[in-house]
């Protein structure tokens, strides 16, 4: 799959969130899906318009310093920083499930209602999914 400019990404971004916004203004008495819908847009487009700018302003900055850039390049790929960046992310994980566990419980106690909860757990069982099939996948690489 092709990767998106950070232009065209931005674009998506703006457009994503004039109309998150237009639909908050406009949208009188929201029901169903049209409560979150707008918000959605608007959480998503400023993330992707705030990761197309970085982008770009990062392309930018390094455009007139390509040993920077090298040098950048060469420390994403460095074996060590990999390790690190592993490392963290099994931390998190290993901090998360129990985290997403008493949430579970606690909204579950609190009378949130099911649909919230039900969601919730299936985040969860795919979570676990994920890590199994890859847990599995790897071992029979290695």
């Amino acid at each position: 799959m092709r990767k998106m400019t950070p232009y065209t990404l931005t674009a998506i971004g703006l457009i994503l969130l004039a109309a998150g916004l237009y639909m908050i203004k406009t949208v009188s008495a929201p029901e169903g899906m049209m409560l979150a819908l707008p918000y959605v847009c608007v959480g998503l487009g400023c993330g992707m318009f705030g990761h197309g700018v970085g982008e770009i302003f990062n392309h930018s900055a390094l455009k007139n310093s390509p040993d920077l850039a090298k040098q950048i390049e060469i420390d994403k790929k460095d074996e060590r920083n990999v390790t690190i960046a592993n490392r963290a992310k099994g931390k998190a994980f290993d901090v998360m499930v129990p985290l997403l566990g008493a949430l579970m419980i606690s909204f579950a106690l609190m009378g949130v209602d099911i649909i919230a909860v039900l969601l919730l757990v299936a985040a969860y069982l795919f979570i676990y999914g994920c890590s199994i099939y890859y847990r599995i996948r790897y071992e029979n690489e290695m």
